[in-house]
């Protein structure tokens, strides 16, 4: 069974697979991660909301 955080608003979903990944990076990027209500059910899931992080980040 996967991990399903959930906030006020938001519910996101972090597949076994993936946890130790996810687990790996630093807080304050998965509590990003977590903000955004995603569903991370493989690795390419995690790369896709990784790349759109700093995407924004080189917007800004």
């Amino acid at each position: 069974m996967g991990i399903l955080y959930r906030g006020d608003f938001m519910a996101s979903y972090v597949a076994p697979e993936i946890r130790d990944k996810f687990e790996s990076l630093p807080i304050n990027l998965k509590n990003c991660i977590l903000e955004r209500n995603v569903q991370l059910n493989n690795i390419y899931d995690l790369m896709h909301v990784l790349e759109d992080i700093v995407a924004e980040g080189e917007a800004e």
